[in-house]
């Protein structure tokens, strides 16, 4: 009997091509589409994000060609969680990633949870990653063999128990071979362009989210220099992130940077672009792909999708936490966001930054 997997389809070139080189290994494949709830009204915008009625006919036709069947199902309820967690970080003075979120709640989480009910042995994605056995002993996420459109920074949060249930057939591909299989299948969606933006903020309009989903949240405070003394007023702390340099409504005559957030005061802080760099974070929630280390060990830590790795000594804490140290000092260490610590291309695990640590930190 062939072997059962569920797959995430987003009605995009790459979940559409693993369904066919799943197919093609001999999977007994099944189509999943999730239906969160985030609409798209802009054809400009639909083009741009992964979860719109678009995305779910091109979904259905992809599964119709290849002849698989194809469900969609219903995580408005769930993915409302992860609308709100985003909005409450920003008031919370932090910068959330929820797109590791999705993947850990939803497309590795209520999919998988389905896809038991259903027999299915593996859960599949369309993500750049690949995935494979560390010496024989346990399966390791792995970098994309396209460097420039790795994903594996977003799946640092799957647990090791799940790992051996987990297919991305894409990983070992380029992009651009990814879209000449698409072409050569006749895919409906082989020129469809990748999606680029948070898929419930398809305007780009971070602030004015937050505020529609939490309206009179906002409260006013300072901003200030370095030295505490005040140097402007702000609406609200949900307009900030650690590292902005634009939007802050203050004209300096040299170039000033966002470089701490006090959410009980509501307090902005703006320095140097010398003054962001900090040698280390502290992490919790930390998610280990490997057996839990007994103490500090050398790593490639990556502290936002956009960041090289750089070297670093990740250690575990006390509880769930974790602390990591850079070699060099690195710029913009950003509480709310993820902290991808890897052994060369294979991922160690990955927590949220709760703080930024300064030179002090023992």
């Amino acid at each position: 009997m062939a072997r059962r997997v569920v797959l995430a389809m987003s009605g995009g070139v790459d979940s559409s091509v693993a369904a066919h080189l799943l197919k093609r290994d001999g999977y007994d494949v099944i189509g999943l589409f999730m239906r969160t709830g985030a609409h798209v009204d802009q054809p400009e915008r639909r083009a741009k994000t992964c979860c719109s009625a678009t995305d779910a006919i091109d979904a259905q036709k992809v599964a119709d060609r290849l002849d698989i069947p194809f469900f969609a199902l219903d995580f408005e309820r769930d993915f409302g969680r992860i609308m709100d967690d985003f909005a409450d970080e920003y008031l919370a003075g932090r910068t959330p990633n929820p797109c590791v979120l999705c993947n850990v709640w939803l497309k590795f989480g209520k999919l998988w949870a389905y896809g038991k009910q259903v027999g299915a042995d593996f859960v599949a994605t369309g993500h750049h990653a690949r995935i494979g056995a560390d010496g024989g002993e346990y399966p390791r996420i792995r970098r994309a063999v396209d460097p420039g459109k790795d994903q594996s920074y977003v799946l640092s949060g799957l647990r090791r128990e799940l790992l051996p249930h987990v297919l991305l057939p894409v990983g070992g591909s380029t992009k651009a071979e990814i879209r000449e299989m698409a072409r050569e299948l006749a895919l409906p969606v082989h020129d469809k362009q990748d999606s680029q933006e948070i898929c419930f903020i398809p305007d780009d309009d971070y602030l004015g989210f937050v505020r529609r989903r939490r309206p009179g949240s906002s409260e006013p405070g300072a901003i200030v220099d370095e030295q505490g003394s005040k140097v402007g007023e702000h609406g609200g702390i949900e307009a900030f992130t650690i590292g902005q340099r634009k939007g802050l409504g203050i004209a300096f005559g040299e170039p000033r940077y966002v470089v701490g957030i006090e959410p009980t005061t509501r307090t902005v802080t703006v320095g140097s672009r010398e003054s962001l760099e900090r040698p280390g974070l502290e992490a919790s929630r930390f998610n280990w792909q490997i057996p839990r280390p007994a103490g500090p060990i050398p790593c490639l830590a990556q502290i936002r999708a956009r960041h090289r790795a750089v070297s670093a000594v990740v250690e575990p804490a006390e509880g769930d936490r974790a602390v990591v140290r850079f070699e060099e000092p690195q710029p913009a260490v950003t509480p709310g966001q993820i902290v991808a610590v890897y052994e060369g291309e294979a991922l160690l695990g990955g927590g949220w930054i709760d703080r930024a640590i300064g030179p002090d930190v023992a």
